[in-house]
């Protein structure tokens, strides 16, 4: 069976940008795995922070039952999550547990620094898989078969410097949707943190307009998540897309971004 994984920063940001495609997935025959490398502890202003991890950990754990998807603990706290060779080798570990096909993470460059590191750890522990010489922490052979890298739209669908992206390639979660907002919904506890910090007036309204906002970017679906697939140099033997292969007519690749990209000989 070929298997997903979503290596994301915080307990409920798979559920913001990558729920629906793993569920598709899920429908599609594919094992899906779930992991935030984040403990949570910083998201509450009416907990301390060990209260606020414990509860965010038994939230993002009802949150992968919901969706159906093998739980990994998280590592770092909040803001802590460095890219650190200590740090890799447990990511490393989580992929050759998982040994996906597709691993799903944050874009390169997103409004905070968690996501950032976390999708670079994401990055370096796909490409690891197979280098039987690098240890990782619990040791764990590596494997061979090939792994594509697709990196999630950024929040508010820009760069920290404030520059609109484009999806290359845009997935319907229109059917998922409800599963999506019913996993998200287990992380009962944000909905007042992220209304007092960040003045989002509702959490689960605040997803369904963003996936509405990237359903708008496609030009055809009502909800969506878009995906940006990383070089395959160094992770495949050659250029492939299993995300379109496995979506079919639910993936809608964005030809004019895809002619704008390079082709490496």
């Amino acid at each position: 069976m070929p298997s997903a994984l979503a290596l994301f920063a915080h307990p409920d940001d798979i559920e913001f940008v990558a729920a629906g495609t793993l569920l598709l997935l899920k429908e599609c025959g594919w094992d899906i795995h779930y992991m935030n490398m984040c403990t949570g502890n910083g998201g509450s202003v009416q907990m301390d922070g060990p209260t606020t991890a414990k509860k965010r950990l038994e939230e993002g754990k009802e949150a992968a039952r919901i969706l159906g998807a093998t739980f990994y603990p998280p590592i770092s706290d909040d803001l802590e999550l460095t890219y650190d060779v200590k740090y890799l080798r447990q990511v490393a570990a989580v992929v050759r547990m998982a040994q996906p096909s597709i691993v799903l993470t944050h874009a390169p460059a997103d409004y905070m620094e968690d996501h950032m590191a976390a999708c670079r750890l994401a990055v370096t522990a796909a490409f690891s898989h197979c280098i039987p010489n690098f240890q990782t922490e619990p040791h764990l052979p590596s494997y061979l078969h090939d792994v594509t890298v697709y990196h999630a739209m950024p929040h508010g669908q820009c760069d920290p410097l404030r520059q609109k992206l484009l999806a290359g390639a845009y997935v319907d979660t229109t059917s998922v949707h409800s599963l999506k907002r019913e996993a998200l919904a287990a992380h009962e506890s944000q909905k007042h943190w992220l209304d007092v910090s960040q003045g989002m007036d509702s959490y689960l309204i605040s997803m369904d307009e963003a996936s509405h906002a990237i359903g708008r970017l496609s030009g055809r679906f009502e909800h969506a998540e878009g995906w940006r697939r990383h070089l395959h140099l160094g992770f495949s033997a050659k250029e492939i897309d299993p995300l379109k292969d496995a979506l079919g007519d639910l993936c809608l690749i964005n030809e004019a971004y895809e002619k704008a990209k390079a082709t490496p000989v």
